[in-house]
């Protein structure tokens, strides 16, 4: 691990692999995670590219800016592209999971100068996603645990113990049951960090997305009727159809991605990245990468 001082004010711990002189791919990982997403994927794309996978910001020990608003959207994708300057990388196959996902949308969206090609896995796309959260009952329903993340008052008592009860319980079984087993230890050692959790759950704070109630209506957002930009990039979406907490609606892509590639991965979840590596990868070479 590189620990990499960015002119964004965070420094981040980055796995680097590769050889220098190979094509660049950026890994985000999302909640409640960090390099380690890619524990399996990234020795084989390191054979042929040069690899970087950061624990972003708020994450294991990189550095956790204090207040929400430190964690919106726009700060993120500006640490992406910092990244990428402080290892001289101009265009990047960026590849996204969960979060990390949501940011990889945004990035390609916002600079399609920088980010050449866009590789999502399990990660809503930002328009898709807010219209479903409307229009859908049942992805209503699996993204009402974003409501209780957003409660501040979930932060207290999240050490120890506290940890392991956060991750067992109802609401946060639907993204992280599969997360502990073998790297249980190493993943509540990077949970367990001074303020890790705060800032972790800031990521969902920080973020416009509307969640309504299951019993609420409110006046629907107004981008929902009006033109989209589309994705220009050449897009690959893996997808862990096992997936509990992101339906396959969000798989209903067209027209937003108009050079558009899906890989189902059947038996998979949420988790895909280390559930099924092999599939990953599979589905990432036979892409192009």
């Amino acid at each position: 691990m590189d620990r990499v001082s960015l002119p964004t004010g965070v420094d981040l711990d980055v796995q680097v692999a590769g050889s220098r002189d190979r094509p660049p791919v950026i890994l985000l990982h999302g909640f409640p995670e960090s390099h380690r997403t890619w524990r399996d994927i990234v020795p084989d794309l390191a054979r042929d590219h040069f690899v970087l996978a950061p624990d972003q910001r708020g994450y294991a020990r990189s550095s956790k800016p204090q207040g929400v608003e430190s964690y919106t959207a726009d700060k993120i994708v500006a640490d992406l592209l910092a990244l990428a300057d402080h290892f001289e990388i101009d265009r990047f196959t960026l590849v996204g999971h969960d979060w990390g996902g949501a940011i990889a949308w945004m990035a390609a969206l916002q600079h399609p100068g920088r980010v050449e090609r866009l590789v999502i896995v399990n990660a809503p796309h930002p328009f898709v996603f807010q219209r479903s959260l409307f229009d859908d009952r049942d992805q209503r329903a699996a993204s009402q645990y974003i409501n209780r993340f957003r409660d501040t008052s979930l932060d207290q008592g999240l050490t120890g113990t506290g940890l392991e009860r956060f991750f067992a319980s109802t609401f946060a079984q639907v993204l992280t049951s599969a997360v502990v087993g073998k790297d249980k230890a190493a993943y509540l050692d990077e949970w367990g960090q001074p303020g890790a959790m705060t800032a972790m759950l800031n990521w969902y704070r920080a973020s416009s997305f509307i969640v309504p109630a299951m019993d609420e209506e409110p006046p629907r957002p107004a981008f929902l009727d009006a033109p989209f930009p589309p994705v220009t990039q050449r897009t690959l979406v893996i997808w862990g159809m096992a997936d509990k907490a992101l339906l396959p609606v969000q798989l209903e892509l067209e027209p937003f991605v108009p050079d558009l590639t899906v890989e189902r991965i059947e038996g998979a979840g949420h988790f895909v990245p280390w559930e099924d590596a092999k599939a990953v990868i599979d589905a990432m070479r036979r892409w192009g990468i």
